[in-house]
């Protein structure tokens, strides 16, 4: 099967980006003459992140990616042969040379889909010894971009519908593939654009980015631009000294705004005189490498103003400390007495950015009715997901040879549910999720109108729920190795977020102690728990 030959198949991960015990058991079974019976594997999570009542299904697109460019190199084998015991037979090493996936199959939830404990993220079939060797690269490609998606979608939701937010977290982020799956999946989550240029390449994240402090402090006031003439944003009339326009502005802000025109920045002000010629059509100040009030706003509206004279409109400001929320409505207040005082409307609106650290926490408050903010930064709590840095997904055997396998376990929590299974979503008639139902593959799916008998996870009796709508929730993507559907963008994939996390009620929706979503057992699935914990055959 050939691997897909594009830029992004570059970030996939490798065979060998594993745990070693995967290589032993692969040869133990190869040596109990075990390598190809059929098995399946469940990859799931037991408890909803954050402490909130859902989660994000992310990853897919990059399991599939993984999977169909899967092969041992001569290298990986090599490597392999030198740290398994000297004597293991060469034929096994034959055996790991001719691994590919195209006897894999996969069902799995889409990319974005909301997750609830227990219920397969994915479904992975296939020879046993493969499908074994694929537990730790699937749990790595998942586990953390459906963390990062789920913290993304918090923050959203948070912040509203109107707020724009921007993935900021690179440098903050563990290594460069976690930056990468970080700025990837806070878009499916709900952010609107990512700093990293990474994943606007390989990815197709909306990229965004403007200017840092080291720009602002770099310069001293006494540098002379090559070139400071800047034509009309309409191309007719004659070009204009920009540094000129700038200071002649100057005077008149700081004399609206009761300031010395010596008092703002020389350096702070060359700077933004630089970035507006390199930038007329996108300018943006930041305000706070010296004293907002004092120096960063009036220079900032000194150079706006002096492109609105030529028909530019400037972007707006940012804030990287201090009282964000206060400073920005002081902002917007200045914004809006020196549109009115120079006739220049469009100044009322300019967005105003902020980032600093920015929490849940502080984030609520950024997003508060009367808030100014237009745009919040956010990157290490964000990246890191500082609340839980680990999803804690497993992946799990369910059956070998169309026999069902459960793992007993002292700790209830641990216990597996055996079995191939399907999934399905139970909706009331507004469309209004009721609970997930986890059933054998082998029985008919639950009808529309239908009522049924269900064992939710937990409880000590069954309960009857008639749905009015009824969703599968696994579908099939690889089928013996081969794509069996165009897989979703990432935009679309982010659409389908925003759409799903419509449907959960607010109870389960909000953040902070929410209402458990119900997952349940089907009658025959739950006979087959019970008869398998009581020591029974299947």
């Amino acid at each position: 099967m050939a691997a897909e030959r594009d830029a992004e198949g570059f970030t996939a991960a490798r065979p060998l980006l594993t745990d070693l015990y995967q290589a032993t058991m692969a040869l133990g079974y190869w040596r109990a003459g075990r390598a190809r019976d059929a098995a399946e594997f469940e990859l799931f999570f037991r408890r909803c992140p954050f402490g909130g009542g859902f989660a994000l299904a992310a990853g897919l697109r990059d399991c599939v990616r993984f999977l169909r460019a899967f092969r041992l190199q001569d290298a990986d084998v090599q490597f392999l042969a030198s740290v398994l015991p000297p004597d293991t037979d060469p034929a096994f090493f034959e055996h790991l040379r001719a691994l590919d996936c195209s006897g894999v199959t996969v069902r799995a939830l889409p990319e974005g889909s909301l997750a609830f404990p227990g219920v397969p993220l994915l479904q992975v079939s296939g020879p046993l010894l493969l499908v074994q060797l694929l537990e730790t690269p699937l749990l790595c490609l998942v586990s953390y971009a459906s963390l990062v998606a789920t913290n993304a979608a918090r923050l959203r939701l948070i912040a509203g519908p109107d707020k724009r937010l921007l993935e900021m977290g690179l440098r903050r982020a563990q290594g460069p593939d976690g930056g990468l799956t970080a700025s990837t999946y806070s878009y499916l989550g709900g952010f609107d654009s990512s700093s990293n240029t990474l994943a606007g390449q390989l990815r197709g994240v909306p990229v965004a980015g403007t200017l840092a402090h080291s720009f602002v402090t770099s310069f001293l006031g006494s540098e002379v631009p090559p070139d400071p003439m800047l034509a009309p944003a309409a191309g007719e009339g004659p070009r204009v000294d920009l540094t000129v326009s700038v200071k002649l502005w100057l005077e008149r802000v700081c004399a609206h705004l009761g300031l010395e025109v010596q008092e703002p920045h020389p350096g702070e002000r060359a700077a933004f005189v630089a970035y507006a010629l390199a930038f007329p059509q996108a300018f943006q100040g930041l305000l706070d490498s010296y004293s907002v009030r004092r120096s960063g706003l009036p220079n900032f509206l000194a150079v706006a103003l002096a492109l609105g004279e030529l028909g530019y409109r400037a972007v707006g400001v940012r804030l990287d400390s201090g009282d964000l929320l206060q400073q920005s409505k002081e902002i917007r207040g200045v914004f809006r007495t020196t549109a009115a005082q120079f006739q220049v409307p469009w100044l009322e609106s300019l967005s105003i950015a902020v980032s600093n650290n920015i929490d849940e926490e502080e984030l609520a408050r950024l997003a508060q009715e009367g808030s100014e903010v237009n745009l919040i930064g956010i990157g290490t709590s964000l990246v890191t997901c500082p609340q839980q840095p680990s999803l804690g997904c497993v992946y799990k055997l369910v059956s070998v040879g169309g026999q069902p396998r459960m793992k007993l376990t002292e700790d209830p929590e641990k216990q597996t549910l055996p079995g191939s299974k399907a999934a399905f979503r139970l909706l009331g008639s507004d469309g209004s999720l009721l609970l997930d139902l986890l059933q054998l593959a082998e029985e008919p799916p639950p009808q529309a109108g239908q009522e049924l008998r269900v064992w939710p996870r937990g409880a000590q009796e069954p309960c009857t729920v008639k749905p009015a709508q009824v969703e599968p929730l696994l579908r099939l993507w690889l089928q013996e190795g081969q794509l069996c559907e165009q897989l979703p963008s990432l935009a679309e994939c982010r659409a389908f977020v925003q759409r799903s996390l419509s449907c959960l009620s607010p109870a389960h929706r909000r953040l902070q102690s929410p209402e458990l979503y119900q997952v349940a057992l089907s009658e025959k699935l739950q006979a087959l728990v019970d008869s398998l914990s009581a020591g029974g055959s299947p």
